[in-house]
């Protein structure tokens, strides 16, 4: 490729412009298989205070592998889609009984790991030169080609991760494939797209058309699921009271939660505190919280000690309603 050509124009601009975020600056795989997975369907905000905690309680594939489920959802709550985590502890004990794999294919047998997390730590940590395509590939290669594919048929994402694949720079293909990530996390927004900005302005076939807003093609969301969510904070001293959901509960197995009214014995008063929202993919929750005082415990509920909230897992939506609550537990 030449210089002046797409990957050169864009890789130069990424070593300028790039954000300098945490996995960007270690080329240790296991780090770089981390971030990858905590990525997934998450803000870049959101996962840098994560990454660093993580690595810092996990600092490799062994330490992981040999994590209980208590400590490693604790150290994963907040960031839902919590099978990921699960998916990353198998993968590090097959890292830790066998060693990294170095190519996108071997990555590919790992638990939880798909196409693109196979691609992106394989160019990045390793070189290989494969295109890594996620959203924001797929979004920029829309606009660059013009491309008017509906974005989730599989012919279209295949058309477009294989544009990427001959713009790719055999040479810095982790750098590439970072630098299209970038591209569209940055300037090639979904919405209002920074075109003036963008490095590859006159690479960009969508906009010398004036169809980028238009790009890509998406079919209409499904209409948001509301439901509305009561939960009581009961305090015996500085203790809580919280139940841990079964083994078999689903994506939250494990972790522990605040009850709701209809948890209590005695049909205590309740006293109101506050509402919040709270969004889970499709559902849209209107969470009240109160507050009641209890003379016995309910069966399947403990009394958790301040001190030992730290270590547990506990739902994102506790969390919530304890800081709505100003409980000195949160």
């Amino acid at each position: 490729m030449k210089p002046d050509g797409f990957a050169g124009t864009l890789l130069a601009w990424y070593r300028q412009a790039r954000r300098k975020l945490p996995w960007r600056q270690t080329s240790d795989p296991y780090a770089i298989l981390v971030s990858e997975f905590m990525l997934q369907q998450t803000r870049v905000s959101v996962v840098e205070p994560y990454f660093r905690r993580f690595l810092k309680r996990f600092p490799d594939a062994a330490s992981l592998a040999a994590a209980t489920d208590a400590e490693l959802l604790a150290h994963w709550a907040g960031l839902g889609y919590y099978s990921r985590a699960r998916n990353l502890r198998q993968a590090a004990e097959a890292i830790a009984a066998s060693g990294f794999p170095r190519s996108s294919e071997a990555l590919r047998r790992l638990p939880g790991v798909g196409e693109y997390t196979a691609a992106a730590v394989a160019s990045i940590a390793f070189g290989e030169p494969v295109p890594a395509v996620d959203g924001n590939v797929l979004r920029v290669m829309a606009r660059v080609t013009n491309d008017a594919g509906e974005i989730a048929v599989p012919a279209t994402r295949k058309r477009l991760a294989a544009e990427a694949a001959v713009r790719l720079d055999a040479s810095h293909a982790g750098d590439f494939n970072q630098a299209l990530m970038e591209l569209g996390a940055t300037i090639c927004l979904p919405r209002n797209p920074q075109c003036l900005l963008c490095p590859v302005l006159g690479h960009c076939e969508a906009r010398a058309c004036g169809t980028q807003d238009s790009l890509p093609v998406k079919a209409s969301r499904s209409t948001a699921i509301r439901q509305e969510v009561s939960l009581v904070v009961v305090k015996r001293g500085t203790d809580l009271l919280l139940r841990q959901r079964d083994r078999d509960a689903g994506r939250l197995a494990g972790f522990w939660e605040l009850p709701s009214p209809g948890d209590l014995p005695g049909n205590p008063a309740l006293r109101p505190l506050g509402t919040f929202r709270h969004a889970i993919t499709r559902y849209q929750y209107t969470v009240t919280v109160s507050s009641a005082v209890l003379r016995t415990t309910p069966a399947g509920w403990a009394w958790v000690s301040a001190g030992a909230l730290p270590d547990l897992p506990i739902t994102t939506m506790t969390r919530k309603a304890l800081a709505l609550a100003h409980s000195p537990l949160c």
